[in-house]
């Protein structure tokens, strides 16, 4: 844990800039955290003593999954992100103000800070230049708002989880051109894929269509595979970002997984065919008694299923975060309550627990985009489904060769240039080099 910093409370009804002695005149209690007693301007960092968390409103090992306007590289220093505020200005009216940072915001005198634990109170003139000060960059901690009577209507401020989604869609950008453009030259076409890279690539790409779009979306699965592809990897992309070192985690933002569900919502709702409303809004078949107790429920369903998406991604992964970081937090806890001996001690449990997590946790981020991805093919598909009669027919007709030529094409493709068809006695696909059996028996 960082040294103790200055305490910094909401203002109270009568301007002052001092506390301890000072706030008990004025009738103020002192603040405390679980019994220990903060002090005024800080303390010694013994036992009874105050954490940073404590004092600023930092939100310790949950600040490292949160949102926030810098991108935290500690020990080596912090980077503060623009601040971008549409406002009410005090005359009225509709402003834009634009800061390269939280700092300039606060210096320009445009801007305070509010405590977060006092009701969005706001802190005194001397106390944000108190904070602004501290090089622990506490004020970081703190809601921006503006000073004087106007208001902040919308914070476009860039934060944390944006740059990671943007830092996510680049590299997903740059994966998938380098890969389409090794098939454009035929690698892995009209030749095995070459490297490793390319062949992992085309393992996941190859399981996605025939496990997950396939067998979800049917003969239909070519329209919608671009989606599915997209959205598993950026998922994929997202978790693993978030294991690295200083890494950011979009995924465990509920605005970054909702806006994912949102998409899938958008896609399964346009693509839903008359068989997929009639079910939903008139349920054939069914009592109609009963019809409006169904109806609503399947109308509430529509957007469950979303919800489900957004929620389960977002809570593995942000719980995963927490329990790491909470895993290397008890040696830090264990040496502050019971001394450095013990602390040593259970790092012998500590980091253990942490590696093992964390090679659970690179699992799930694999596991997770997989479920999200195959969840989406499943809705989706639902929405598509032909009715029933035209499956009774098909059946009925009895199946014709070759009738489902994307089948078929996607079987060939692998065993030769696409220019020259290998195609035996027995009109089959055969390897290079290899005869039918039609061939040597002739």
């Amino acid at each position: 844990m960082a040294a103790a910093v200055p305490v910094l409370e909401p203002a109270p009804a009568v301007a002052q800039e001092t506390h301890g002695s000072e706030a008990q005149a004025h009738g103020q209690p002192d603040q405390t955290h679980g019994g220990q007693q903060q002090g005024g301007h800080g303390n010694d960092g013994g036992e009874g003593g105050h954490s940073e968390e404590e004092n600023t409103g930092n939100p310790g090992a949950v600040s490292h999954s949160a949102d926030g306007t810098y991108l935290n590289f500690e020990p080596l220093g912090i980077v503060e992100l623009p601040r971008l505020f549409l406002t009410s200005p005090e005359d009225g009216g509709i402003g834009f103000d634009a800061f390269a940072s939280t700092k300039a915001a606060l210096k320009s005198d445009a801007y305070t800070l509010a405590h977060p634990d006092s009701a969005g109170a706001s802190l005194t003139h001397a106390q944000v230049q108190e904070a602004l000060a501290d090089p622990h960059h506490d004020y970081l901690y703190f809601t921006a708002q503006k000073a004087g009577a106007g208001s902040i209507l919308i914070d476009f401020s860039i934060t944390r989880h944006l740059v990671a989604v943007f830092v996510t869609a680049l590299l997903l950008i740059i994966l998938a051109l380098g890969v389409a453009r090794k098939y454009k030259r035929g690698v892995g076409r009209e030749e095995a894929p070459r490297g490793t890279w390319q062949n992992m690539v085309e393992v996941m790409i190859v399981f996605m269509r025939d496990e997950v779009a396939k067998p979800g979306l049917g003969r239909h699965y070519k329209s919608y595979l671009p989606y599915i592809l997209t959205v598993f990897f950026f998922i994929l992309i997202g978790n693993l970002l978030g294991l690295l070192p200083w890494g950011i985690t979009a995924t465990s933002n509920i605005m970054v997984t909702g806006t994912l569900a949102f998409f899938t919502f958008l896609i399964t709702q346009f693509s839903g065919t008359k068989e997929y409303w009639q079910h939903t809004l008139n349920p054939p078949g069914v009592p109609l008694f009963v019809k409006p107790f169904l109806v609503p429920a399947e109308i509430i369903g529509l957007f469950t299923k979303p919800l489900a998406l957004a929620f389960r991604l977002f809570g593995n992964m942000l719980s995963g975060h927490i329990v790491l970081i909470s895993m290397l937090g008890l040696i830090f806890i264990f040496t502050a309550q019971f001394g450095t001996g013990v602390g040593v001690g259970s790092i012998f449990v500590s980091v253990p627990l942490t590696i093992f997590m964390y090679v659970l946790k690179l699992a799930v981020s694999f596991i997770q985009a997989y479920i999200f991805a195959i969840l989406s093919a499943l809705f989706i598909g639902l929405a598509i489904e032909e009715h029933e009669a035209e499956h009774h027919e098909e059946e009925a007709t009895g199946p014709q060769p070759h009738d489902d030529i994307d089948d078929f094409m996607d079987r060939s493709e692998h065993f030769g240039p696409k220019d020259e068809p290998m195609l035996g006695g027995d009109g089959e696909t055969k390897p290079t080099g290899q005869t039918t059996l039609s061939q040597t028996a002739g």
